[in-house]
């Protein structure tokens, strides 16, 4: 069995019509390109990397908890276990 058969049931819902906006000048054209294809970026992850990881449910509490104990966000909190980790294995830290 799908995991969709239930869909098959539901009868189709057509979208309502959107109005069309006006065409834009090539000026228009030209900016509107531009903002759409420059993401915006917050300053503060200006050159930094995201690691991210699928934990339990317990360890996403525990590390919560931990963090508003001690007022520390938990990309601080996060921040000092990798470093352990990196001295642990003998690496240099680089934590901020």
């Amino acid at each position: 069995m799908s995991r969709f058969a239930n869909l098959a049931d539901k009868p189709k819902v057509s979208p309502k019509p959107q109005p069309q906006p006006a065409a834009p000048d090539k000026e228009e054209a030209a900016v509107a390109t531009v903002s759409i294809s420059t993401p915006a970026r917050s300053k503060s992850r200006a050159g930094r990397k995201a690691i991210a990881g699928y934990f339990s449910p317990e360890m996403s509490l525990a590390m919560h908890t931990c963090a508003r104990k001690h007022c520390l966000s938990l990309q601080e909190l996060m921040t000092e276990a990798f470093d352990d980790v990196l001295r642990k294995y003998g690496q240099s830290p680089v934590g901020e």
